[in-house]
């Protein structure tokens, strides 16, 4: 059985998660997507990502808290541009 627990403390598994935002980034791409919307509906998750990662790893916390914290206006910009604020 691996060891997930080595997994995790290398932030692999945040890795992972970016190749697959990365992924479905080209995905959504090419089903015809324009660019700034497939941004803004992924770059909030990718920068939680990166946070988690520098967590993982041992990052000192500004290299954690940044990423977290830049994640938060993006997503609002997702929201406004998909018009859901209300």
């Amino acid at each position: 059985m691996p060891d997930l627990a080595a997994f995790f403390a290398s932030g692999h598994a945040a890795d992972l998660v970016l190749a697959v935002l990365a992924i479905e980034a080209v995905i959504l791409l090419r089903a015809g997507r324009p660019a700034i919307d497939v941004a803004l509906l992924l770059l909030p998750g990718a920068c939680m990502m990166l946070g988690l990662r520098a967590a993982l790893v041992g990052s000192s916390w500004p290299w954690i808290a940044l990423p977290l914290a830049a994640s938060f206006p993006v997503h609002l910009a997702d929201v406004v541009r998909r018009g859901r604020w209300k």
